[in-house]
């Protein structure tokens, strides 16, 4: 686990960690980075580049190929199996440019050669710094969730189990995939299990972040460029087709990338072959595509900013990942895994969550998905102070109204229960049970009157209730009879 990372949270100043045997390289790499602004751990080796990971939080890794004690393909390892999300950029000599093509392949995420443009290193550290922030983000469900060889997933949602069949189904086909969801879903863990599970496993696995990658490089990191092409190419570089070839190239949030390159992407696709930018030399790949995205590309589309036969070619299965409201189910299970994970993180004992507490994280709409309710855990555990998460130690911002819960106050009310007002208290007198407690009578009497309203306004249906307030039916039986809400007449089913 990383020493260090705070979830959800990115260091305004990006750290670099240095790892060269050669004095002044590392003293001339060093000052460059720091006035482009970042902050530079300098080590002389990859052993002590792996203590330093142990130490400190780092968000990009360069590394020379040749080191002693530990050399540059070791500490690529070892950064690839204990810190996945820290993009890894090789130092290499020309002589040994075929070894660091092959580093791309096992993982690193690129490679500059000796002596190197510095115009370029500022581009490839600063592509790096972007795409460590998205990946940290898209490591919160990898980091609960596991790739096996029986099943890509784990849930009990329905949702979950119809997604674990047509990932099976498609795994191990040829057939390009387009994973649709929102943010925090885990579509880049959706990719690797497509290729762990298929019969590309043991080939290369590329994936590229588009959105990290500036509109003016896009082409010449797909594709790759021969030296010259451009100020800057000092050599000539494989593009992530050619890394990829064999394997499985995954290209996410698809819809970042340039009209001008779409029509050059589609070309590629539909012939396997390409030309590297500056070059005239036809290239043929073999590649399964998968890409996902976030947006609606259909609107994309209709606004001009997407191609619709390439969105044909990209859409040939689609893959949509439900949203952590549409699997409630599964709360419990990351509640569990991140009060673990924080109390190692924290030096906590916390042992679980009381079942109260547990109720409002199952109301609330969740729409940062697993990345916000990791933050949210994170903050239960840290101020915490019993054996078990209480309701009181969830944040207001989730035992308030929840967000998207419609404006029910307009519709007046002409339910037989009474509607009870919210509590106040007289001026300068201070609540028996202090602030904690007037906070909870007060988030009770709340919830009391939004159910009533809600179930006026469906007629006492629950089933539609719960719908109108975006939590499950058995999450709103709860809390009416929590909150008891039950009675003779009780609200149709």
């Amino acid at each position: 686990m990383r020493a260090g990372r705070v979830a959800g949270v990115s260091s305004e100043t990006k750290q670099i960690l240095l790892a060269d045997d050669e004095v002044n390289l590392r003293r001339v790499v060093s000052a460059q980075l720091t006035r482009n602004g970042y902050d530079v751990h300098a080590v002389e080796n990859g052993q002590a580049a792996i203590d330093t990971l142990r130490e400190h939080h780092v968000d990009v890794v360069v590394t020379d190929l040749q080191m002693p004690l530990v050399d540059g393909m070791t500490l690529l390892r070892h950064v690839t199996q204990n810190y996945p999300g820290i993009p890894v950029i090789m130092i290499t000599a020309h002589g040994s440019v075929d070894s660091a093509v092959e580093a791309l392949k096992l993982g690193a995420f690129d490679y500059v050669t000796k002596p190197f443009d510095k115009e370029e290193f500022r581009h490839v550290i600063a592509k790096a710094a972007r795409t460590s922030d998205l990946a940290q983000r898209d490591l919160v469900e990898r980091d609960y969730l596991s790739v096996t060889g029986k099943g890509p997933l784990v849930g009990r949602a329905q949702v979950m189990r119809d997604l674990h069949q047509m990932i099976e189904r498609v795994a191990d086909t040829p057939s390009t995939v387009l994973i649709t969801g929102e943010s925090g879903t885990g579509k880049e863990l959706v990719a690797r299990t497509l290729h762990e599970l298929g019969g590309r496993k043991d080939k290369p696995f590329i994936g590229v972040h588009c959105a990290a990658i500036p509109s003016e490089l896009i082409e010449s990191e797909l594709f790759g460029y021969e030296k010259g092409a451009f100020t800057g190419a000092v050599t000539s570089k494989p593009g992530r087709f050619e890394l990829a070839n064999g394997g499985t190239l995954f290209l996410d949030e698809i819809g970042e990338i340039p009209l001008s390159i779409q029509v050059k992407l589609l070309r590629a696709l539909q012939e396997s072959e390409f030309e590297r930018v500056g070059g005239i030399k036809t290239i043929k790949v073999d590649v399964r595509l998968v890409t996902a995205t976030n947006r609606e590309l259909e609107g994309e589309i209709q606004a001009g900013r997407f191609r619709e036969d390439l969105y044909y070619r990209l859409n040939v299965v689609q893959i949509r990942l439900p949203s952590l409201r549409e699997r409630l189910e599964d709360i419990p299970l990351f509640v569990q895994h991140f009060i673990a994970k924080f109390n190692l993180r924290l030096g906590k004992s916390i042992e679980g969550i009381e079942p109260e507490a547990l109720e409002v994280l199952l109301a609330h709409s969740w729409r940062g998905n697993i990345r916000e309710l990791e933050n949210v855990m994170e903050r239960c555990v840290l101020f915490c102070d019993g054996t078990h998460i209480t309701k009181g130690d969830i944040p207001l911002e989730v035992t308030g109204p929840q967000d998207g819960t419609p404006d029910l106050g307009a519709r007046a009310s002409s339910s037989s229960q009474t509607q009870t007002p919210l509590p106040t208290q007289e001026a300068g007198i201070v609540p028996e049970g202090g602030l904690k407690e007037a906070v909870r009578e007060a988030t009770l009497q709340l919830e009391r009157n939004i159910i009533l309203r809600a179930l006026d306004q469906t007629h006492q249906n629950i089933t539609l209730a719960a719908r109108l307030l975006k939590i499950s039916r058995k999450s709103l039986q709860l809390k009416m009879k929590e909150l008891a809400l039950r009675n003779d007449n009780r609200p149709r089913e």
